[in-house]
């Protein structure tokens, strides 16, 4: 194995879905501006938009999540193809 390729400053760190308010505590090199005290204890806090527990594949449930807005403009960019079809018929 390779020497001196990992990072050596890991951290335990906060990590909450945004989606659910869920959060769990890990090892991390993460940067972080924020932080949240759990049980008095200070950590850094990252958001995340998806984890286990909001993702599809591991709850079973289909859910639509578009904090981008891509969606919108999928629908957008594509009404005008959407249109030309629906003239020809």
């Amino acid at each position: 194995m390779k020497k001196d390729i990992h990072p050596k400053n890991y951290r335990l760190v906060a990590f909450r879905d945004v989606s659910n308010g869920f959060t769990f505590i890990t090892r991390s090199t993460a940067p972080s501006k924020e932080t949240i005290e759990i049980d008095g204890v200070t950590y850094p806090l990252v958001k995340i938009e998806i984890s286990n527990t909001s993702h599809p594949f591991f709850t079973g449930k289909m859910k639509l999540i578009d904090t981008a807005g891509r969606v919108d403009r999928f629908v957008s960019k594509y009404k005008k193809y959407q249109k030309k079809k629906e003239e020809e018929k």
